[in-house]
């Protein structure tokens, strides 16, 4: 489950002339999560094959979806209440009703068989990113706690690098930026090849103005996702603020050739613009 770590940079007083970076990644990740999320559904949740046409379904038509859902739900006992509320949860998303997909998604939670750990964990997770979504980053580490030792009960390694990265966005939100880097170390073990976690460790470690593990990090997140446009500005930005501003400039136009119609591109070329016209430097 991706990333939301990447608030306005800080830069120091001879760097505010670049142009801000894209703001609140934190609220815009954690929507397109929300949404996302719904498709990790197959497996112990329900059976294959149905979790796909749920979210396809509901994706569709959000507004009838979630009343044909919310009637579903009504008429559900048992664990027939898992799949309801997981397609009430992506209805409700869609439509950006975080607080109400937040619910949903924990009443199916709760309908989960206690011994359905791994289930438990992804629909809480599902919860959490809702709650991040929704700006209740409190709610949602709590919620994302549970479902952190749902997955460590499940043994399942690829949920528990996801909800560490989730835990690391509501962590930050909350200012507790220690705690989010141990979440972040967390997330890399359990997810080696992961590169957002790589690339929010090195947004993390770059707001903490510690450039050369935030050059490391976004060095390997590059190796594994060389084509990403957010790892190419977090490269530039990560060379700016170390005073390289070839490499700053060189990761920028990469950004441009590799995304050119990408949030990423226009900021990337704001920077370059600044570059050009003699703007600020560290």
């Amino acid at each position: 489950m991706l990333m939301l770590l990447l608030p306005v940079l800080q830069y120091g007083a001879s760097v505010t002339a670049l142009p801000p970076e894209i703001l609140d990644r934190k609220a815009m990740e954690a929507k397109r999560e929300a949404r996302q999320s719904a498709a990790m559904a197959s497996g112990p949740i329900i059976p294959p094959g149905q979790a796909a046409g749920c979210v396809d379904d509901m994706a569709a038509n959000p507004a009838t979806g979630a009343v044909a859902a919310q009637n579903a739900l009504d008429r559900a006992k048992g664990e027939e209440r898992v799949r309801a509320g997981l397609c009430l949860g992506v209805a409700l998303g869609a439509q950006e009703r975080w607080g109400e997909a937040q619910t949903a998604f924990l009443r199916a939670r709760d309908s989960v068989a206690p011994a359905d750990n791994a289930s438990r964990a992804r629909l809480g997770a599902m919860a959490g990113n809702a709650a991040l979504a929704g700006g209740q980053a409190e709610t949602a580490l709590t919620i994302l706690d549970t479902a952190q030792a749902a997955a460590k009960t499940a043994s399942d390694t690829d949920l528990l690098g996801s909800i560490a990265l989730d835990r690391a966005r509501a962590l930050v939100a909350l200012g507790q930026t220690a705690q989010a880097s141990a979440a972040l170390a967390e997330a890399r073990t359990a997810t080696p090849d992961n590169a957002q976690a790589w690339l929010l460790s090195a947004t993390l470690s770059r707001r903490e103005k510690n450039y050369t593990e935030a050059q490391t990090q976004i060095e390997r997140a590059a190796q594994i996702s060389p084509r990403d446009a957010e790892i190419g500005l977090e490269a530039g930005v990560i060379a700016i603020l170390s005073g390289r501003d070839a490499a700053a400039r060189k990761s920028w136009q990469s950004v441009i050739a590799t995304a050119p119609d990408s949030d990423s591109a226009k900021t990337a070329k704001g920077y370059l613009a600044q570059l050009d016209n003699g703007g600020a430097k560290p």
